[in-house]
């Protein structure tokens, strides 16, 4: 039998509905997480986060080189 809980996701607070027993079912089932956003969240976390806030992290490591990129490129102008 399924076994459904709510849970609290520790980055936002936010409640979701945890389905660990039919994991296709459950929130997080889809979000495609590479090794080093997956090393990230077991280091920062104990539990599970909520489907938004998995996005959010994806979205960020996604973003990641492009902020780098910039933020060279500014450090690169200030000192010319």
């Amino acid at each position: 039998m399924p076994c459904h809980e709510t849970k609290y996701c520790q980055r936002c607070n936010a409640p979701f509905e945890c389905k660990v027993g039919n994991i296709l079912q459950c929130q997080c089932n889809g979000i495609e997480l590479n090794a080093e956003m997956r090393e990230h969240i077991a280091g920062a976390y104990t539990e599970c986060l909520c489907r938004k806030c998995l996005l959010d992290i994806q979205q960020e490591y996604r973003n990641k080189p492009l902020k780098e990129k910039l933020l060279r490129l500014f450090s690169f102008r200030r000192s010319r």
